[in-house]
């Protein structure tokens, strides 16, 4: 029985599984995500949308519009191939340019975006006009300005009383008013002038 015993332990314990530590456990790998839903370009276009797809990092499937107004004035093969002449840098930027100029085509099939530039043209030459418009009128109010205060300093200057200034002797003697208020100043004159004939 003790043999038995024994026998039983010894095979229980070599059956027991080692213990295993997380050192050892493989590291978990980050799939990338799978995208299930094709984007824009090629659900409209009804084709499988493939992982390299050069359309959809700009046509998602939440924007199905963007694309189907490119797609209906420049066309899927003309817009696939405008993208890879391309850099990646300005894809972005040519498919809003696409985007914007078929918008403006199928609003006015006659001249196009080229028609919105002409209006946006106009409204900054009307713009520029009523500038120098209102330049010209400040200016002028200016100048009126200017002159109002030179005209008031004028009449302010007149306005004020001047100081007399003394006669010079001459004047004095020459005016009549000055003789006919110093009458024995002119007698003294003429006895002066009749002293020679008595003598």
């Amino acid at each position: 029985m003790e043999a038995i015993d024994s026998a039983t332990n010894s095979s229980a314990g070599s059956s027991s599984p080692p213990s295993s530590s997380p050192s050892s456990s493989p590291p978990a790998q980050n799939n990338p995500p799978v995208v299930l839903t094709p984007c824009a370009a090629c659900k409209i276009l009804r084709r499988r949308c493939a992982d390299k797809c050069v359309l959809a990092p700009y046509f998602p499937p939440t924007e199905p519009t963007k694309f189907t107004i490119a797609h209906r004035v420049f066309g899927a093969s003309n817009i696939i191939k405008f993208l890879q002449e391309l850099p990646e840098s300005q894809r972005a930027d040519a498919v809003s340019s696409m985007v914007y100029e078929a918008s403006a085509r199928i609003r006015d099939p006659v001249y196009g975006c080229a028609g919105a530039i002409c209006q946006l043209q106009k409204q900054v030459n009307e713009l520029q006009a009523q500038l120098a418009k209102a330049q010209a009128e400040l200016v002028n109010m200016q100048c009126q300005q200017t002159n109002l205060v030179a005209l008031l300093c004028m009449e302010m200057a007149k306005s004020e009383p001047q100081p007399n200034s003394p006669q010079s002797v001459d004047n004095f003697i020459t005016s009549p008013e000055s003789s006919q208020a110093n009458p024995f100043f002119l007698d003294d004159n003429l006895g002066a002038l009749w002293d020679p004939l008595w003598t």
